[in-house]
C-alpha cells in the first residue's frame, strides 16, 4: 500500500511571503541621516565675540594666577565695592 503525503511544496503557506519579504529588505538601500542647520542656529552656534572675548580674559586671568603674576589693586577693588553698596539703596 503507497501513502501519498501533502505536496511538499504547499508545506508552509507563508514561504512566499516570507520571500518577498527578504527580496525587499535586500533590495531596499538604508537611507542615510541627514542634519539641516539654518543659517540663524549657524550663527549662534558660532559664538559671540562678547563671549569669546571674556572667555579669553578668564583664561588669562586663570594663567596670571597660576604662574603667580596676578596683581591685586586692593584700592581699585575696596573703592567697586562701596560704590555698588552704596548705589544700591
Amino acid at each position: 500500500m503507497k501513502i501519498n503525503g501533502s505536496n511538499s511544496t504547499h508545506l508552509n503557506p507563508y514561504q512566499k511571503q516570507y520571500q518577498k519579504q527578504q527580496q525587499a529588505t535586500n533590495q531596499a538601500k538604508p537611507a542615510a541621516d541627514k542634519l539641516e542647520i539654518s543659517s540663524q542656529a549657524q550663527n549662534m552656534l558660532k559664538g559671540n565675540e562678547v563671549k569669546e572675548a571674556r572667555q579669553k580674559q578668564v583664561q588669562q586671568i586663570k594663567h596670571d594666577v597660576q604662574t603667580g603674576n596676578y596683581k591685586i589693586n586692593y584700592q581699585e577693588t575696596a573703592q567697586k565695592m562701596i560704590d555698588f553698596w552704596t548705589n544700591r539703596g
